[in-house]
């Protein structure tokens, strides 16, 4: 907990930053959002996958906190993304390799997943380098989330595929690419635009199983 205020506190600018309260804020909210989740957990330890997870959801708060801070620029930013990316799978190899699979894990990832997106999509936004389309981005996962209280059945399992990891992957990498001024429009509109085609594909198909699977 310390590291995480320190870290915002660095990247956003001081004590007095506005930012580095929001950021350690969504930390903590997130933690115990998750920690109530844990019920039914069927491991003793979280393990060591979990805290990478974990560790990943401090660079989210620490990209929350940098939200609020402008004069910090891009580069701060896309580096911390790019690690946030390269751990990504990370915990999954360990949860496999220590045997700690768990629905929790899972899930964790996945929000984790879906919040570094959205923060990386106003990122992109507000810094400039791509057009308003880039916030589709970072909005899959919590406009699914919206539709599942009129639709219910979009709460069902879904099977595990290869092709929405890979489009997930992309999605992270085309908001981490568009940050810094280095590609420039049109390029990183075109970027944006591949990326949400592949987005809207892989939930529709999603869409169409869970359909499927409650007739």
């Amino acid at each position: 907990m310390v590291a995480v205020i320190l870290l915002n506190l660095w990247l956003a600018g001081g004590i007095a930053s506005q930012g580095a309260l929001l950021g350690t804020g969504f930390y903590v909210a997130a933690i115990l959002i998750a920690w109530r989740g844990l019920h039914g957990f069927p491991h003793a330890l979280i393990g060591l996958c979990n805290t990478v997870t974990v560790f990943r959801l401090a660079l989210v708060s620490a990209l929350i906190a940098v939200l609020f801070t402008p004069a910090t620029g891009p580069w701060p930013v896309f580096w911390v993304a790019l690690l946030a990316l390269s751990l990504d799978g990370v915990d999954g190899w360990l949860a496999r390799r220590d045997g700690r699979v768990s629905d929790f894990g899972a899930r964790f990832d996945m929000e984790v997943d879906a919040a570094l997106a959205l923060v990386l999509a106003l990122h992109a936004f507000w810094g400039g380098q791509v057009g308003p389309l880039i916030i589709l981005l970072g909005l899959p996962r919590y406009i699914f989330w919206v539709a599942q209280f009129p639709m219910p059945w979009l709460e069902g399992a879904l099977p595990d595929r290869f092709s929405r990891k890979l489009v997930c992957v992309m999605q992270i990498a085309v908001l981490i690419a568009v940050l810094p001024p280095v590609l420039g429009r049109p390029v990183t509109d075109i970027l944006a635009c591949i990326a949400a085609v592949a987005l809207v594909w892989s939930f529709w198909r999603d869409v169409m199983w869970l359909r499927q699977a409650r007739l």
